[in-house]
């Protein structure tokens, strides 16, 4: 027989992962929620770089590049294109574009970089090439939510900014999965534009991205994070973004809009790939991250066994205090970020992910893949 002081002990502890929840809730998550963008005090255009870097693909060449080429934006700037190793029919495409587009700096690499695998050889060619000061990065299958993206992302440049984080959001199309994928997005988002602003930076999304040059050469581009194949985004900004010189933008407008992957096995390796990196963190981060996922895993196997073995009404009350919080924050911060058309979903996806943990858990010991992506 168990004793019953287990289950007095274990919905004590169902109050102390709501707690935590409460906490990160209020202390973090709230920051994006009551977020308001700052009115732009002068009207100055910095000229601006845009950096794509591209293997095979043609096709998104095509389809997003346009976007980029036709923005409103009256200062100088140009798009820097790194046809990395491409085997497709981008190289012609690109020498297309630039009979049309005179902003275009291309650069053709036919080498492999040795000891550097992922995206950070190229990315750092593209970088260094770059003639403007302020740098704006996004891939090769996005495209700008309008045509004043580069306009909104350079206005978040104040006198010591020197990074500025957007948001690089799915496209939305019918099906469950799209869901899934959009507010998996969405909670990485909430988590890093919130600690962001909380002065706690510790990544960005290289789909949307954008520093000054002097950063990245100051820091001796990715020199110290080479070896690791992916994290030129986030392990960058991990290592270079404090509260004093970061900013974020999340005009809808100021969004880029990405082809979110078609089947479940697409989507977990994507998955994985991203989260190797989390173990680079700093430790400040990797216990505020760790700390929140797992008082998130617990809740609900704590939840299920205070209501059968404790004390219904005291765990429903107790989880309700979070989850009008929750509620509350969730909605302001969807509807910030265009995606409050997932807001009715909130508690189906917050039981999901229990379950998405436990699915990407592998990716904390996996090691790294070494090719490009």
């Amino acid at each position: 027989m168990i004793p019953p002081l287990l289950w007095t002990i274990l919905f004590y502890a169902f109050c102390a992962v709501i707690l935590i929840q409460v906490v990160y809730y209020l202390f973090f998550f709230r920051k994006l929620a009551f977020y308001v963008e700052p009115e732009k005090v002068d009207n100055m255009e910095h000229p601006v770089s845009v950096v794509v870097c591209a293997r095979d693909e043609a096709d998104n060449i095509m389809k997003n590049l346009p976007g980029i080429l036709m923005q409103e934006y009256k200062s100088s700037h140009e798009l820097v294109l790194v046809n990395d190793n491409s085997t497709d029919e981008s190289r012609y495409l690109i020498d297309e574009l630039r009979k049309t587009f005179k902003q275009i700096n291309h650069i053709e690499l036919t080498q492999e970089a040795k000891m550097i695998s992922g995206k950070k050889f190229p990315l750092s060619m593209g970088i260094r090439s770059s003639k403007h000061e302020i740098v704006l990065l996004t891939d090769a299958d996005c495209v700008p939510a309008s045509e004043f993206w580069i306009q909104k992302m350079q206005d978040a440049y104040h006198d010591n900014t020197e990074i500025v984080l957007g948001y690089g959001a799915y496209h939305k199309k019918p099906g469950l999965l799209n869901k899934l994928i959009r507010f998996e997005t969405f909670h990485t988002a909430l988590q890093y534009l919130s600690y962001a602003l909380a002065g706690k930076p510790y990544m960005g999304v290289g789909r949307n991205l954008s520093y000054k040059k002097d950063v990245f050469l100051r820091n001796k581009g990715f020199s110290s994070i080479n070896q690791i194949p992916s994290g030129d985004d986030d392990l960058f900004i991990n290592q270079v973004a404090t509260a004093d010189n970061i900013a974020i933008v999340i005009d809808p407008q100021a969004h880029t809009l990405s082809e979110p992957k078609r089947t479940w096995n697409e989507w977990m390796s994507q998955k994985y790939r991203h989260y190797t990196t989390a173990k680079y963190y700093k430790g400040s981060h990797k216990f505020l991250l760790g700390l929140y996922s797992f008082s998130l895993f617990w809740i609900y196997p704590l939840l299920i066994v205070s209501i059968l073995f404790f004390n219904w009404w005291m765990a429903l009350a107790v989880f309700g205090l979070r989850f009008i919080i929750q509620a509350i924050v969730l909605y302001k911060s969807m509807k910030k970020l265009n995606e409050a058309d997932l807001w009715p979903w909130f508690l189906f996806f917050d039981i999901w992910m229990f379950f998405f943990f436990i699915f990407t858990l592998p990716a904390i010991w996996k090691a790294p893949r070494k090719n490009w992506d």
